[in-house]
């Protein structure tokens, strides 16, 4: 029997094949360009059938966030819709950390990933299908280091300046996924918190902030290696034009309330980051944040307040990320939404951990829980 064929030249693809054996392979992951970090991955097996894969990958002791490893399985797909989980283990002594994926494929052809991957080509579907609706208007804030557009949808006739923002970090594809269940809803003229936040809002939606990232299969940064979720205090038109172009757009229409959205790669749990620690805090500012992540752990199952970053001590908040920047530049309430790339815990699906879908519903959650803290503060 031949030995399979391994391909990653593909939008967001990343692997390299160190070996292949009969239904064995090792494998490594390719840096992000011109930087220390990487986890992401994305690959194509062919000739696996039937066969049971053995697929290692190596080295891993040195990537990014090492333990994102314990406890996570890998995500695999035979028609690239449908995507579970594969028997996957953990060993941080063999071959500098090895992840050891195993899975018994029905086709001649499957794919494994480190999430869901969220393609550019379905990123422009969604951002046709979400302009096209009515009352949508579409603007490009920028460009990319490498010319891509920075692509944002507003709609919305009120006052309240709404930022959605998602995928600075590339390999964070469960945001886009997110976004998806964001502009579903917000796009549908019988939704009734659609209706709300319309009559209400004026929204901003940028579906993906870092284009080349994600075609270049990048954990977490850009074309040229920078992590543009640390260039919010100096942004520059060279290192980090993605951000210059969104941080412009918003001071042009003022900020009142910012979701950042993003994947945590070691806690199995949904949860928000906020702003406690930048140096002009307000306590009604404070006030707002907890109070809508209050709500929103009433509202789902899937989004808990027991597990998430510790909070910045006061003043020692980083106004190079965009959270803090947006907190303190606007006096808005501002957050990070991390969605995990295991599973959450408190509410765990077997088949597929966190999930595009459950990244979809979430978004929805989240639409809901901003109509009725919006509805609360002007009460």
């Amino acid at each position: 029997m031949s030995d399979l064929e391994i391909c990653a030249a593909f939008d967001s693809g990343n692997i390299e094949v160190l070996s292949i054996l009969g239904s064995e392979a090792d494998l490594a992951i390719r840096r992000d360009r011109d930087s220390r970090f990487f986890q992401w991955f994305h690959f194509r097996v062919s000739g696996g059938k039937g066969r049971d894969l053995v697929l290692r990958i190596t080295g891993l002791n040195e990537a990014a966030y090492p333990m994102g490893w314990p406890g996570y399985r890998a995500c695999v797909s035979e028609d690239r819709q449908y995507w579970a989980r594969a028997e996957t283990h953990w060993d941080e002594k063999s071959g500098g950390g090895t992840l050891t994926i195993r899975y018994r494929p029905g086709s001649e052809l499957c794919w494994f990933a480190y999430f869901a991957p969220y393609s550019m080509e379905r990123h422009h579907d969604l951002v046709a299908r979400a302009v096209a609706g009515e009352g949508a208007d579409y603007r490009c804030l920028g460009r990319s280091i490498e010319g891509q557009p920075i692509d944002c949808i507003a709609m919305g006739e009120g006052e309240t300046q709404v930022w959605l923002f998602a995928r600075q970090h590339p390999g964070e594809s469960m945001a886009e996924w997110w976004m998806e269940g964001a502009l579903d809803c917000l796009g549908d003229p019988a939704d009734p918190v659609a209706r709300i936040l319309r009559r209400d809002c004026r929204l901003h939606i940028v579906p993906n902030a870092n284009p080349d990232g994600s075609c270049r299969g990048h954990l977490r940064t850009n074309a040229i290696g920078v992590n543009l979720n640390r260039e919010w205090e100096t942004p520059s038109p060279e290192r980090s034009p993605e951000v210059v172009a969104l941080r412009n757009a918003m001071d042009e229409s003022g900020v009142d309330f910012a979701m950042d959205v993003h994947g945590d790669e070691a806690i199995p749990a949904v949860f928000l980051a906020g702003f406690e620690g930048i140096p002009s805090l307000k306590q009604e500012q404070l006030a707002g944040y907890h109070r809508y992540r209050e709500m929103l752990a009433r509202r789902t199952p899937d989004f808990q307040t027991d597990r998430g970053y510790p909070a910045a001590r006061p003043g020692k908040g980083n106004l190079s990320m965009a959270t803090n920047q947006l907190a303190e530049r606007f006096g808005c309430v501002s957050m990070t939404l991390e969605m995990p790339f295991k599973d959450h815990d408190p509410m765990p699906c077997p088949a597929q951990d966190w999930s595009p879908e459950r990244s979809r519903l979430l978004a929805r959650d989240c639409l809901a829980t901003l109509a009725q803290w919006l509805e609360e503060r002007e009460g």
